[in-house]
This record gives C-alpha cells, structure tokens and sequence, in this order.
C-alpha cells in the first residue's frame, strides 16, 4: 500500500445502495488505489464493526474507523470490547473509534431519548472508555454510566484503538481537541475547515479528519439526490448551524421557513448551486481531484471520501470517485 504526503480514507456509509457485501470491493479498491483507512457508519443500518471486521479479513493493513458509532447505543464497556476485538483481527493496522452523540430521529428509532447534556455526555463517555481500554479493573460511578469492575478480558499489544469525535460546532471542538485522538468533521465546505481547526487547537491537538463529499459525474445528473441529502442534514440543528456559520444562512433559513410552510418543492429548490458545489461536489475527474485537494489544504490531516454514487452505473461511479480523489493527492 503506497504512502501518500496526506493519507486519505474512504467511507462505506454512502454507499449501502451498492449491497452490504460491496464494501469487500471497496476494500480492496481502497488498497489497490492506495488508501490508508476505510469507515463504517452505523445508525439504522449495518453494524459498523461487523463490516470492519469482514474487511479485516480482505485488507489486513487497512485502517479501520467507525464513523460514527452513537454513544448511546453502546456502553464504554462494550465499545471497548468492539475496538479491542477488531485491533486483535487487524494488528497492523490503526483502528480510529470515531463516536458522536447521535441524531434525534437515529435515537427515536432505537428508543433512546435525545441527549439534553451533550458535551458532558461525550466528555464521560471518552473518559470512561480509556479506562475500558487500559485492561485495568475499572470501576466508575458518572452522571450517565455507572461501571462496577469491569475488566476488558482480552489483551492488546502497542498498537491500541485511537478515539475520533464526531464534531460539528464550537464546544465540541474544542472537546474534541482536549480529550479525543482525533476529530471527525462532517458536510463541511473546505472554506470553514481553518475555523474548525481552529477551535479543535483551542482544546488541544487532535487529528483532523473530514468527510469529503464528491461524485464524478454530471451535475444535471446529481443535483437533485444532493438537495435531498443535504436537505435531510439542514433540517438537523447542529448541521443547520454549522451550515449558517459556514456561509450559507440564506439558504437555511429559506429551506426551514419554506418547509415549515409546507413546501417541500420550495424547500428543496432553496439548497443553491453554490452549497451543492462546496459541500456535495459533482463534477469530472480532474475537478474532483481538485476538490479533495483543498480540504488538505485548508488543514484537514487525513481527509476521508465519502464517494456519492449519483449515476447510472451507482459502482462505475464510486470507483471513478475514488480514482479520482487520490490523484488529488498524489
């Protein structure tokens, strides 16, 4: 597997259209091209560490990342006990725990109710689940969790799970930064990536990864599965307000005052050309190269493809997408 100046992951969790076992052909796709890590989402769907641990079969030096799992779906114990069981199946590769408080309608779904105190919630969680992770005897009495001596039964060599936070606004970036390995940054323009940066280093020094959004194809051909996509998320308060302070307000204010009148077709229509380009980026070969480029640029350390397979032939189109974000980076 070839080393980039600026190593780059791919993620599966835009591309469950393709069938669960095609993330055995991204894998060796992602190794063949020369990536460094493959992620895994986990929210309604498939079982992040399930997938992980098939392609630790496949791809044995690829590194492996959650991204995200929810933190109130797994305890500090069991996420400890996941980790572990894939750092063992994977002991040459890195294996980044991305977690984040998730989503109301996610949480809905699994009959966990929306968390009121996030930030104490993820700053608990991360705390406790490094104890998890040391293979000390672990009891812990918090606000949120409560452990009586646990013990992870398994033992890990030098090389351990790193923890990613999910992370879109201010004090969880600065979170991120004081207590996490790294920071997963998500539907964010290249534009605002200094400024989270920035509040990520007000915390401390962790990695920064982001999601990179980016399908080669035609725009007449994706705009409108980008709209509903990023639709979904401006619906969401922290993206909607990440989106606002990333310079595009406008069109988040349009959207919600629209779809609160009841016009979705409005709604949808006020997602502009210019937030489809910084955030959902269609486009040929060289452009898309182009576009992964400047989130390195703009600071991202390790930037992560999220390949939309807007067209016809959905795997022809992930595949020319991933072709074509490395090239970005060579």
């Amino acid at each position: 597997m070839s080393t980039l100046p600026t190593p780059l992951g791919v993620t599966f969790g835009s591309l469950a259209v393709l069938g669960t076992p095609a993330i055995m052909d991204v894998a060796r796709t992602a190794q063949e091209l020369g990536y460094q890590s493959l992620w895994s989402v986990e929210a309604t769907g498939t079982d992040a560490f399930s997938l992980l641990g098939a392609v630790s079969a496949v791809t044995p030096k690829l590194g492996l990342g959650t991204g995200i799992a929810p933190v109130q779906l797994r305890t500090p114990p069991l996420m400890a006990m996941s980790a572990a069981s894939l750092q063992a199946l994977s002991p040459e590769a890195d294996i980044w725990l991305g977690l984040g408080v998730s989503a109301p309608g996610i949480l809905k779904q699994h009959g966990q109710a929306v968390a009121t105190r996030p930030i104490a919630m993820m700053r608990e969680y991360v705390a406790l689940l490094r104890e998890c992770l040391s293979g000390e005897a672990v009891t812990f009495e918090g606000d949120f969790w409560s452990v009586k001596r646990f013990r992870l039964g398994m033992r890990l060599g030098e090389r351990r799970p790193k923890i990613v936070m999910a992370a879109l606004n201010p004090q969880m970036l600065k979170l991120a930064g004081e207590v996490a390995d790294g920071v997963l940054l998500n539907y964010i323009p290249s534009s605002h990536v200094p400024a989270s940066v920035a509040q990520v280093r007000s915390g401390g020094d962790a990695k920064i990864f982001a999601y990179v959004h980016a399908a080669v194809s035609e725009f007449e051909r994706g705009a409108k599965s980008a709209r509903k996509d990023l639709f979904n998320y401006a619906m969401a308060d922290g993206y909607a307000n990440m989106f606002r302070a990333a310079g595009f307000a406008d069109e988040v204010d349009e959207l919600r005052s629209l779809h609160k009148a009841k016009d979705r077709d409005g709604a949808m229509a006020a997602i502009s050309e210019r937030m489809i380009q910084a955030i959902n980026f269609i486009g040929n070969a060289d452009e898309v190269s182009g576009f992964v480029k400047t989130y390195a640029e703009a600071g991202v350390e390790h930037p992560v493809l999220m390949p939309m397979p807007w067209g016809d032939d959905r795997w022809a189109v992930t595949r020319d997408t991933m072709a074509a974000a490395i090239k970005g980076l060579d």
